[in-house]
């Protein structure tokens, strides 16, 4: 999937109906608003480390605080991350360090170099995790929208950088 782009980025959480679609939803958002001339370079995917959720919709409460936000998840559907995503990929981000620990168990050796933490790219959240907000309430989603708002804006310079396409506008 990804090698028809220049650059593929694969969210990757437990489920993927939370917290790895609402990252892929948020980001597409950002690179649609900020970055539309990049929209055919840089692929854009999410996947869990467990198979729960296979074939299913992000979660509807994910889903609506998206949508209250301006992101769309309608249309993802969960898959189980896979070694060949490592492949296929220059950013395996995880959510938090469990998802980070399972995708360091597939990873091919001479592609472990793409496997980051999410939120390495939001400045002051460094090496600290996306919460789960699965169990939770409303503000667990929001929060987890607050986390994956920041880091996409800096994911998103990190790969203009890596563009060349310095900082846009």
């Amino acid at each position: 999937m990804a090698r028809d782009a220049e650059i593929g980025v694969l969210f990757v959480c437990l489920g993927n109906i939370c917290r790895s679609p609402t990252a892929q939803g948020v980001f597409t958002g950002l690179l649609e608003a900020e970055a539309p001339e990049l929209m055919d370079r840089i692929a854009v995917d999410s996947a869990g480390t467990h198979a729960y959720h296979v074939g299913s919709a992000p979660d509807r409460r994910a889903t609506e605080a998206a949508r209250q936000r301006g992101y769309d998840l309608i249309g993802q559907t969960a898959r189980k991350a896979e070694p060949v995503d490592f492949e296929e990929f220059d950013y395996i981000l995880a959510m938090d360090h469990e998802n980070y620990a399972n995708l360091e168990r597939i990873a091919p050796a001479h592609h472990r170099d793409k496997l980051r933490m999410f939120l390495d790219f939001a400045p002051g959240h460094e090496g600290e995790e996306v919460p789960d907000p699965y169990y939770g309430g409303r503000d667990g989603f929001q929060l987890v929208l607050d986390r994956v708002e920041a880091a996409s804006r800096g994911l998103l310079a990190d790969i203009r950088q890596r563009l060349g396409e310095g900082t846009g506008s």
